[in-house]
């Protein structure tokens, strides 16, 4: 069995967006290997973090390489109780240690398989993995239980943010998000979303009156540096800021009200769960995303691009657009 194959090719570094090296570069697969298969790769999302490796912004990342960590396709190699099953999934390793998924084919290991729900298409599933793993390893950490607890998201209209509103919601936790300019939160949640405005200068005194001073048990901070001193604040004693990104890499500390107040800080790099152990958290989110308790996120049909407008759609992302753009082999 021969497959043809079609795949991005990250040649260089790019050191700026208008030089970015990819090429789609032509070739055939064969058999799998033992205890492996072959997805074929029907959508694969571009996520920021895709767009930073490609401007080698990772420093253990290999070159050349085929990027692209989130995909949604069918299974047309390996086991035979897997040929022909949609499948879904993400990994830290995809893209950025070995080839990944913007290409028309990927080779797995037969423990990263997870199957698809039937009710979600293929390019809204190629958009879940990073961010529902993501969220769920920061809220794992963080002793996320549900029921008495108050959370806080901040960025909650980005994809992790949206992810982790999702998860905690869906267990009972009551949610706060924090967005630039909120209005109404535009995500799905099982609950009420309590939305304010992140550029308000008392921002961690209005968090503070809502939970009647106690503060927040856990805080999702998804964006870093802008709001890291008002999540400190906004804390209740003991509890703990979980943080995924920043655009700057100092920030002022008081080590002293931190240790005082028995303070945790998080930090979560899901590059660090491969394609196998990302699959367990899929796995384990499965039911809700069958029952619809979980929802992948929306794609338009115009943010559906194919390969090789994967530069333009590169591009996109890095200059910030609101929509997760999907490629399509």
């Amino acid at each position: 069995m021969q497959i043809e194959t079609r795949a991005l090719r990250l040649l260089a570094r790019g050191d700026a967006p208008e030089s970015l090296s990819l090429d789609i570069a032509r070739g055939a697969l064969s058999a799998p290997p033992p205890g492996h298969a072959i997805v074929e790769v029907r959508a694969a999302a571009i996520n920021p973090s895709d767009v930073k490796a490609a401007m080698g912004m990772m420093p253990y990342a290999v070159w050349p390489r085929t990027p692209g960590r989130d995909y949604a396709g069918r299974v047309v190699a390996g086991p035979g109780e897997w040929l022909g099953v949609e499948v879904w999934g993400t990994g830290g390793d995809l893209g950025i240690t070995r080839d990944g998924t913007h290409a028309s084919h990927l080779v797995l290991p037969v423990a990263a398989l997870v199957r698809k729900p039937d009710a979600i298409p293929m390019a809204s599933a190629a958009t879940a993995g990073v961010p529902f793993v993501t969220a769920h390893e920061g809220w794992r950490r963080a002793g996320l239980r549900g029921p008495g607890q108050t959370v806080l998201v901040l960025g909650a209209h980005g994809k992790v943010g949206q992810a982790a509103i999702q998860l905690a919601s869906r267990l009972g936790a009551s949610v706060i998000g924090v967005e630039r300019h909120a209005g109404r939160y535009e995500g799905h949640a099982s609950g009420p979303v309590e939305l304010l405005d992140g550029t308000r200068p008392d921002l961690a005194a209005r968090i503070l009156a809502l939970t009647d001073g106690q503060g927040v048990d856990i805080a999702y901070n998804t964006v870093g540096s802008p709001y890291f001193a008002a999540t400190l604040e906004a804390l209740r004693t003991g509890g703990s800021q979980i943080l995924i990104s920043s655009p700057e890499r100092v920030v002022p500390f008081d080590i002293m009200a931190f240790y005082r107040r028995n303070l945790q800080m998080l930090g979560v790099d899901s590059l660090k769960l491969d394609a196998s152990r990302s699959a367990g958290v899929l796995r384990e989110l499965l039911p809700d995303f069958e029952s619809g308790a979980l929802r992948a996120f929306p794609v338009e049909d115009a943010c559906v691009l194919p390969l090789e407008r994967a530069v333009e759609a590169y591009r996109r992302t890095l200059d910030g657009s609101p929509q997760r753009l999907v490629l399509a082999a």
